[in-house]
């Protein structure tokens, strides 16, 4: 979109700076000229609204939608740790919260963990709190809570400049550098009246452009990025367009990462907030598509394992349906965890195992005749895999 010279500050400034570098230094929400809602705009937030809404209607027809939300909150931590280099995968993440790593196998997958607890903090907090720099910074706190030495000042605003580049490169050879660290309090309170305030603007669209300002902002000295695809989804739940937290766009700016980069980019030199929100309102929409697909795969699928148990384990289907129900929550069980669970001897419920194996319930994880441990592969395999993208 050619930008007018209004248009190329509407975003903000670039200010020299005594090492020689330009940092760039926000202007407030919402922009000013205002943000165009062209024709193409209005049908991408149309079908951004109603995908929404077919996925908020399609979470609440599951038996308990909060099980599929804490599936779903365990994929985005993935996703999200993924985007910032972390080499851990859902199945590492489900055999750490099992205790099948150990500590010299477990790799980075503590930064999801730790990105897990951050997503439950921040959303627990929504109930007491507005979206907040205070909320941020609480959220913030969780998510660096392991990082070495506190080298990532948890929940600490910076003191210092930051800038985005490649690893080892100096300010100099930066793609982008946020603003002096003493603007940095200004434009966060700025953002958060914004995201608090009564306007016209669609919801969607305010979210979109709040995502893009804490991004350009880049209050902390790292987590960043996590913190404000976050920042989405509890701007998503206070508004009350989705009750149930489960739309994460992580899986959307990964793919298209390059893009994503460009258009915050496009925003801050041209001031095209309209591209960046067209972007954004597209992944809205598809993200949404997908996850309401994976929840009807998963209300399927229940109800085929349900009528499996029933029809295959005669006796043993009133204990075989407890397991069933318990592997929503905790999908990695052991013969122990469903000898408690059923309140059985240990050779039934060795046998029970065997036989949710054979109708394809469970599969053996571990390879070990000893401690073994089986996953609920169907159900894991549905969030695992990166759905395709759209033709």
């Amino acid at each position: 979109m050619a930008s007018s010279q209004n248009d190329s500050t509407r975003a903000g400034r670039y200010q020299p700076q005594p090492g020689g570098y330009r940092a760039f230094v926000a202007a407030p929400l919402p922009p000013e000229p205002p943000v165009r809602i062209t024709d193409d705009i209005q049908r991408l937030l149309s079908i951004a609204d109603r995908e929404l809404g077919r996925l908020d209607g399609s979470v609440l027809t599951l038996t308990n939608p909060d099980l599929f939300v804490l599936m779903y909150m365990r994929k985005e931590a993935v996703l999200s740790s993924q985007i910032e280099g972390a080499k851990s995968s859902l199945q590492d993440l489900l055999s750490a919260e099992s205790h099948l790593l150990s500590e010299s196998e477990s790799g980075d997958v503590g930064e999801v963990v730790h990105y897990v607890a951050a997503m439950n903090h921040g959303l627990a907090r929504l109930r007491e709190l507005r979206v907040s720099v205070a909320l941020l910074r609480e959220t913030h706190a969780e998510l660096m809570r392991g990082a070495p030495g506190g080298r990532d000042a948890p929940g600490e605003l910076r003191t210092t400049q930051n800038w985005i580049a490649p690893s080892g490169a100096a300010v100099s050879e930066a793609t982008f550098v946020p603003a002096p660290p003493g603007e940095v309090p200004t434009a966060l309170g700025e953002l958060e009246t914004f995201v608090n305030a009564p306007h016209a603007l669609p919801a969607l669209i305010a979210i979109g452009l709040a995502h893009a300002q804490f991004e350009t902002i880049h209050p902390f000295l790292d987590g960043n990025g996590r913190i404000g695809r976050l920042l989405i989804t509890f701007l998503l739940v206070q508004t009350g367009m989705l009750p149930k937290p489960v739309l994460y766009l992580s899986q959307y700016f990964k793919r298209h990462r390059r893009a994503y980069a460009e258009h915050l980019q496009a925003v801050r030199d041209h001031g095209d907030w309209e591209s960046w929100l067209a972007f954004f309102l597209t992944g809205v929409a598809e993200v949404s598509a997908d996850a309401t697909e994976t929840a009807r795969r998963v209300h399927l699928m229940r109800d085929a394992h349900r009528t499996a148990v029933t029809e295959q384990l005669g006796r043993a289907a009133a204990n075989g349906h407890k397991v069933l129900e318990s592997l929503f929550a905790r999908p990695i069980v052991s013969v122990e965890t469903i000898r408690k669970l059923t309140g059985t001897t240990y050779p039934a419920a060795n046998a029970l195992t065997a036989r949710l194996e054979d109708i394809g319930v469970l599969a053996e994880v571990t390879g070990q005749l000893r401690h073994r441990r089986f996953r609920y592969e169907p159900y894991v395999t549905l969030f695992a895999g990166e759905p395709a993208a759209p033709a």
